[in-house]
């Protein structure tokens, strides 16, 4: 009978002969049969296994009775036990097949049916930009290159000719780290380490990010820009104009115009701001560009001879250009976004339109 199931348990019963033992061993297989549940099979089985079970009772009362019953009283108790224990046994793998089979039902695929598929991420509008610009330049021969975000003065300020007692220099204007060591203010720092590694002709972008003290609803502490460089022999105020022409008709359409006016910059000389026609107006004049028809989107400037004297490069041979995207000003004026603030934000509601 061990290791199976239980069979013939009329004879099984018919075979004990002690009264207390036989009334157990049917009330206990009843007990055990009519559980629903893995709570009742629980209790049942205390009840008629446990320490204070008739069973347990009469095996620990063996060594009181004489020599002439212990021997059959022995023997119908561990019988008992071994039933109900086999009963238990059998009644829980009924309980854990139900349970399974109920499970089962419940849970039931129809293989038919089309899946159901999962919400997948998307990239965020800005990175979908800087991508975008990097694609641009890249297709006109440009190499991406990449530079720390905590920066020296002397690659941050003083290598680009950025004088001690400027502005920008200034604990106002600047996130400074310890003496020294600061969040770069712009992704230039990363032009002078391009010079410092490679000799001309270099054409170069460096997409990341930069920190100014600056929060409203058009800035943030913390942007990202797109630094560009080139230098070679024979460059000129027009290869400049020329690419960013390319790069605005690229970026907002076919039809963009493209000016550049006057303006300063420590490390480019000349240097110019730089307009696109308005992609809103066309040029006609609206709200978004303030009835102008230009909309400002970077500055630039011929690289000025003084920054190649840090790099070693002859500014009587070599001269070179430079300008500065911020990313999420090209984000604002392609997207028609509102507020720079919104980028940052996190409201799902807005980045799944893009």
């Amino acid at each position: 009978m061990k290791g199976g199931a239980i069979t013939d348990t009329p004879r099984i019963i018919e075979e004990i002969t002690q009264p207390e033992l036989k009334a157990t061993l049917a009330e206990g297989l009843k007990a055990i049969a009519d559980a629903s549940d893995f709570a009742a099979l629980e209790i049942a089985r205390v009840r008629f296994l446990g320490r204070k079970s008739v069973v347990a009772r009469v095996l620990r009362s063996l060594a009181e009775l004489p020599p002439s019953e212990r021997r059959e009283a022995g023997r119908a108790g561990n019988l008992v036990r071994e039933v109900l224990e086999q009963a238990v046994g059998v009644k829980r793998k009924e309980l854990e097949d139900a349970l399974l089979a109920e499970k089962l039902a419940r849970d039931k695929i129809d293989v038919t049916l089309p899946g159901r598929r999962s919400p997948l991420g998307r990239l965020h509008l800005i990175t979908q930009t800087q991508r975008e610009i990097e694609d641009i330049f890249i297709g006109m021969g440009y190499e991406v290159v990449d530079g720390p975000e905590v920066e020296t003065e002397y690659y941050n300020f003083e290598a680009l000719n950025t004088p001690a007692d400027h502005p920008a220099r200034s604990l106002h204007d600047t996130f400074f780290v310890s003496p020294g060591i600061l969040l770069r203010t712009h992704t230039s720092p990363v032009q002078v380490r391009s010079m410092e590694k490679k000799k001309p002709p270099v054409y170069v972008i460096a997409p990341g990010k930069a920190y100014r003290r600056d929060s409203d609803a058009t800035h943030t502490p913390m942007f990202h820009q797109v630094e560009g460089l080139v230098v070679d022999e024979g460059i000129t105020l027009a290869d400049l104009k020329g690419t960013l022409e390319t790069f605005a008709r690229a970026m907002f359409g076919d039809d963009r115009k493209v000016r550049l006016r006057p303006h300063y910059f420590p490390f480019t000389e000349p240097s110019v701001e730089v307009d696109v026609s308005c992609m809103a107006c066309d040029g006609a004049g609206c709200r978004l560009c303030k009835r102008t028809g230009w909309l400002e989107i970077l500055g630039a400037g011929m690289v000025d001879p003084a920054v190649f004297a840090y790099v070693d490069y002859d500014p009587e041979r070599y001269t070179g250009f430079a300008f500065g995207v911020g990313i999420e000003r090209i984000a604002m004026l392609k997207h028609g976004v509102s507020d720079l603030r919104l980028f940052f934000e996190n409201d799902l509601r807005f980045l799944r339109q893009f």
